[in-house]
């Protein structure tokens, strides 16, 4: 089959085509014709070799098409998303003609949206639902800040907190021109992000708010804490601001009663994260439906995921990319 291998570890020039053997799925796992996937930062990371030794064929996330399932659960033919289950990190991922994963990485779905549309969806949304459902217990009534709004997965989370009765929903961007890209996914807020954030968060609501979904990450994380009140939330979903290590003093860096977590979408499908937690057929058919904006910004044909990587790494993106498959 054809893959997109990682040559060596470096820039986006070391993801060159190969032929390599076709994977044969194991007990418990399925495999999947690759039709679309879309592309992620944490690929970036594994090109480059930032998160030690890797499969040399990424990609964490799929759609396509059951070709065959040990488990019998799936029957040939069945169109499913499919989510990590170790895919780029201790497996072949997704950057391929075929993948085998664990059966349990895959959602089974109904859908009429084309294979590059349905590729939009499963690591945004299921990654926005679980921090927003899970980590941040999202209710009526509540404020959330989106920061790094405009980002695949902030559209995502716009997307599903927009449609939560009640919520009220900021967010954040680095450049004004894509504030009314933010509005039209539901946000009633939008902030141009800066270092000090929590002051102009705080002038508006002095009280402050009740949940940040930091999409930023390290570089952005303590003045995320000080936007938060009483019982208030923070998880940390991202690190589009670069993974370097941060200094953080409990004493000085976390006020009293907030909490602050981590979601990574790399547990989805272990014992403690089923994917039955995650209602992707209804994020799929509010998809269909217009209700939730999931359309990829960006569509690469398969043997430019090189171009992809390099338009991500630039910051040009604005939503997700996708790469047809073979």
């Amino acid at each position: 089959m054809k893959a997109i291998v990682i040559k060596a570890y470096g820039g986006p020039e070391q993801l060159v085509m190969k032929e390599i053997p076709d994977p044969q799925p194991r007990a418990g796992e399925v495999l999947i014709r690759v039709r679309a996937f879309g592309v992620n930062r944490a690929e970036t990371y594994m090109r480059r070799g930032v998160w030690g030794d890797v499969a040399r064929v990424s990609g964490i996330e799929c759609v396509g098409e059951i070709v065959e399932d040990s488990t019998g659960q799936s029957r040939p033919g069945q169109v499913v998303a499919a989510i990590m289950g170790g895919m780029g990190r201790s497996i072949n991922g997704s950057y391929a003609e075929y993948v085998t994963l664990p059966a349990r990485n895959v959602f089974h779905l109904e859908t009429g949206l084309d294979w590059a549309e349905l590729a939009a969806i499963p690591e945004s949304y299921a990654t926005a639902w679980s921090c927003l459902h899970d980590n941040l217990s999202l209710q009526e009534g509540n404020v959330l800040l989106v920061r790094g709004g405009t980002s695949a997965l902030g559209q995502a989370a716009l997307n599903i907190a927009a449609n939560i009765s009640n919520v009220t929903v900021l967010a954040t961007t680095r450049k004004p021109g894509h504030l009314a890209l933010l509005e039209s996914l539901g946000c009633g807020s939008g902030l141009i992000e800066q270092p000090e954030l929590s002051q102009e968060v705080r002038r508006r609501h002095p009280d402050g708010i009740d949940a940040v979904m930091d999409i930023i990450g390290n570089t952005t994380l303590k003045d995320s804490l000080k936007m938060v009140k009483k019982g208030g939330s923070v998880c940390n979903a991202g690190f589009l601001g670069g993974g370097d290590p941060m200094l953080f003093n409990p004493l000085t860096d976390m006020p009293s009663c907030v909490n602050l977590n981590f979601f990574g979408s790399f547990m989805l499908g272990s014992k403690d994260f089923p994917l039955t937690d995650i209602p992707m057929q209804t994020i799929v058919d509010r998809v269909e439906q217009g209700i939730y904006h999931a359309r990829p910004a960006h569509i690469f044909p398969f043997h430019a995921v090189g171009k992809a990587h390099e338009l991500m790494e630039a910051g040009q993106a604005t939503g997700k990319i996708v790469i047809k498959g073979v």
